[in-house]
């Protein structure tokens, strides 16, 4: 799980700057840059979630999936009950945070929570 976590952790930075690259030089819509780098994270999280990765109850990972898959349920309720849709224009802006926030929580997971106790006195 360590060298899954590592990796994890790298991939997350990947979607994040070539999206931001390719939508500042206007080679790709904004909106394709949400959904790319969701969905990864999404996978990200159902991987989490399946290995029971640092998912205990009142974990900070915890309690971020349970308010994105709230958000997920959302919107793909939204063709049902079209009230749910008004979850859209605030992920516009939550969702650079949402980002930015779960790929710290990876590389806090990865690097410094996983560290052995001994190596953190130096």
């Amino acid at each position: 799980m360590k060298n899954f976590k590592q990796f994890d952790c790298w991939l997350q930075l990947l979607p994040i700057i070539v999206c931001t690259m390719l939508i500042v030089t206007g080679t790709m819509d904004f909106y394709y840059g949400y959904f790319i780098i969701g969905g990864r994270q999404f996978i990200s999280m159902l991987v989490h979630e399946f290995t029971e990765s640092f998912t205990y109850k009142g974990s900070a990972r915890r309690i971020y999936q349970n308010i994105t898959y709230i958000i997920v349920a959302c919107m793909v309720l939204t063709p049902l009950v079209y009230v749910t849709g008004i979850v859209f224009v605030p992920m516009l802006f939550a969702a650079p945070f949402m980002a930015a926030y779960y790929t710290g929580m990876c590389y806090r997971e990865t690097f410094i929570y996983s560290k052995r106790p001994l190596s953190m006195l130096k």
